[in-house]
């Protein structure tokens, strides 16, 4: 990987979205880091956000007839088309149908998010790095048992190479620009995930009007 590509933003034509073991079992596997209800609310904004950016996405179950279960059912309503890969090896990277199923997407620059945070998605984070990816790990997408869990996960993420984002900073730098086709889609995406950010659908005439002043970047 170059130096510039630390530099090269997200957009909608470099990116794809890999959400890891959001499975009804992992969810509540005592996770304390945040809570489920948030935690599920950051998956799920992610997930739409990824259908609205037309992102190529990858989702991928561990021990999914055991007691971490399926994935939750929401997740799989949004992105009922995306391949899901169930496997039983820990690392997602070490797993050939998932490597597979990333390159597939032919993207270089992957959101990753998973539970738990210090396993799911820490590991395959590194893996992909190390493969010349560019990674951003979504934190408040992801949980884990305490808070020490998840400032491990960061500091080693972090020192690999991993950048460290969250929801709001990746669906952000990939909109890019309010007067953009994405942006009443987004703005409403916005006011139903993010309640205290509600009052942006006052203003999505305003952005429908602009999406047709302004031409969008390629």
């Amino acid at each position: 990987m170059t130096t510039n590509s630390l530099f090269e933003r997200l957009t909608p034509a470099n990116a794809a979205m890999l959400l890891i073991d959001h499975q009804v079992g992992t969810m509540n596997f005592g996770i304390t880091d945040l809570d489920a209800l948030h935690l599920k609310n950051q998956a799920l904004w992610l997930a739409e956000a990824a259908k609205i950016f037309d992102l190529p996405a990858v989702l991928t179950t561990s021990n999914p007839n055991g007691a971490n279960g399926p994935l939750f059912p929401e997740l799989l309503d949004v992105l009922p088309d995306v391949p899901v890969i169930d496997r039983v090896i820990i690392n997602a990277w070490d797993d050939p149908n998932f490597l597979q199923a990333v390159q597939q997407t032919g993207r270089k620059k992957l959101i990753m998010a998973g539970v738990t945070t210090d396993v799911c998605l820490t590991f395959p984070a590194i893996g992909a790095v190390r493969d010349g990816f560019d990674v951003y790990a979504v934190m408040d997408a992801s949980g884990t048992v305490n808070q020490q869990a998840m400032y491990a996960s960061m500091f080693r993420m972090s020192q690999a190479g991993v950048k460290i984002a969250n929801t709001n900073m990746v669906i952000a730098e990939l909109l890019a620009d309010w007067s953009s086709s994405y942006g009443v889609p987004l703005g409403k995406l916005y006011a139903n995930r993010l309640p205290n950010f509600g009052f942006i659908a006052a203003h999505l005439d305003y952005l429908a009007k602009q999406s047709h002043k302004v031409p969008v970047a390629a």
